[in-house]
C-alpha cells in the first residue's frame, strides 16, 4: 500500500514538474518571440568613453609620483614630478648668456660716445684744412700773377705750388678720416641693433628654459579618474611619452553595439534604444541611435578578409552602431568604459 502511494506521488510530482517546465518554456518562448517582434537585440555591446592620454612634454627621470591606480583627481592636481636639476642648470646658463648680451650695451654706448667725439675732432680738423687750403689757393693765384709779370722767381712759384698740393692732400686726408669716423659710428649703431636681437633671442631661450622647468610638474588636465599606473619613480621618460590615461567624468559616455547585418535594415538615426548593462542587471538605461558605421567591423581589422582568395565562406558580418545614452548624468556616473551591455532597439 505504501509503495503504491509513493509511486503515485512520484508520478504526480513528475507530472507537476513537467507541466511547470512546459509552462516555463511557453512563457520563455512567448517572451522571446514577443521581443523578437518588438526589438532587435544584441549582447555584443560595450560602454565607451574617451580615454585622454597624459603625456610628458620634457624628458628626464621621474623623481616623485603622487597618484595610485584608479585614483580620482581634480584639475590641476600634481600627478608626477620630473627631476629638474638638469633644467635648472640650463636656466642658469641661459641667464648668464642673457647677462653677457646685455653687458654689451653700455660698452657700445661708450664706444659710440667716443666715436662721436672723434667725428667732432675730424670736423674741426677739416675746417682748419679748408682754411689753410683756401689761403694757399690765394697765395698760389698771387704768385702765378707775379710770375706772369716776372715779379717773382720760378723757384718761389714752385714752392708755393708744392705747399698748395700738400694742403690739398691734407684736406682730402682729413675729409676721408671724417668719412671713416662716421662709417665707424654707423657700424656701432648697427652692432647695437644686432645686440638687441641677440638679447631677444637669449630672452626667448630663457623663457623656454623656464617653461621646461614648469613642464617638469605634470598635473591633471581635468577632473577625472586615473587608470592603471604603468610608471615607477626613477624611470626615464621621453618627451611626448604617455605616462597615464584619464577618463573625464564630466564627458559623455556611449555604447557601441555590434548588430548583425541582417538586423539593421530598419535602423535609423534617432530610433529609441533600451540598454541593460551586465554590471547592473535589471536596470534599464534609455538611449537612441546616434549613427551607424559606414563599414562592417571586420574592415577595421589589421588584415581585413579578402573573399577573392578562393576559400570563401559566407559569414554574417556585424555593423557597429553608436548608441547615445539619454538618461540623466547621475544615472550614468557608475558606468565604466568597457562594460558589457545588452542593447534592444525598439522597432
Amino acid at each position: 500500500m505504501n509503495k503504491n502511494r509513493t509511486d503515485k506521488a512520484i508520478v504526480n510530482l513528475t507530472q507537476w514538474l513537467g507541466g511547470a517546465l512546459l509552462v516555463a518554456l511557453v512563457i520563455w518562448g512567448g517572451i522571446y518571440f514577443w521581443k523578437g517582434f518588438h526589438y532587435e537585440q544584441t549582447n555584443d555591446a560595450q560602454v565607451e568613453a574617451y580615454l585622454s592620454p597624459v603625456n610628458v612634454k620634457v624628458g628626464g627621470y621621474i623623481s616623485k609620483i603622487y597618484y595610485k591606480d584608479n585614483q580620482q583627481v581634480k584639475k590641476g592636481d600634481t600627478l608626477m614630478i620630473i627631476d629638474l636639476n638638469e633644467y635648472r642648470l640650463k636656466k642658469e646658463a641661459a641667464v648668464a648668456e642673457l647677462m653677457g648680451s646685455r653687458a654689451k650695451l653700455p660698452i657700445l654706448a661708450a664706444n659710440e660716445e667716443t666715436q662721436i667725439k672723434n667725428i667732432e675732432v675730424s670736423k674741426a680738423q677739416l675746417s682748419g684744412a679748408v682754411a689753410k687750403l683756401e689761403q694757399q689757393q690765394r697765395e698760389f693765384t698771387r704768385y702765378k700773377n707775379l710770375l706772369a709779370d716776372e715779379s717773382t722767381t720760378q723757384q718761389k712759384f714752385d714752392n708755393i705750388s708744392t705747399v698748395l698740393a700738400i694742403n690739398q692732400s691734407e684736406y682730402e686726408q682729413t675729409k676721408a678720416s671724417l668719412r671713416v669716423a662716421e662709417s665707424r659710428l654707423n657700424d656701432l649703431r648697427a652692432q647695437r641693433s644686432a645686440v638687441y636681437a641677440e638679447i631677444k633671442s637669449k630672452e626667448a631661450l630663457l623663457n623656454r628654459q623656464e617653461l621646461d622647468i614648469k613642464y617638469t610638474v605634470i598635473t591633471a588636465p581635468f577632473d577625472g579618474q586615473i587608470g592603471k599606473k604603468t610608471i615607477q619613480e626613477g624611470q626615464l621618460v621621453q618627451p611626448g611619452q604617455t605616462v597615464a590615461f584619464m577618463v573625464n567624468n564630466s564627458e559623455e559616455k556611449w555604447v557601441i553595439a555590434n548588430f548583425k547585418e541582417t538586423q539593421i535594415g530598419t535602423f535609423k538615426v534617432g530610433q529609441k534604444v533600451s540598454v541593460e548593462v551586465d554590471a547592473f542587471p535589471g536596470k534599464k538605461i534609455s538611449g537612441s541611435i546616434e549613427s551607424l558605421s559606414p563599414t562592417t567591423g571586420s574592415r577595421y581589422s589589421l588584415l581585413p578578409p579578402d573573399n577573392a582568395t578562393g576559400n570563401f565562406v559566407k559569414i554574417t558580418q556585424r555593423i557597429p552602431v553608436r548608441i547615445k545614452l539619454t538618461d540623466a548624468p547621475g544615472k550614468l556616473v557608475r558606468l565604466s568604459a568597457g562594460m558589457n551591455a545588452n542593447v534592444y532597439v525598439i522597432k
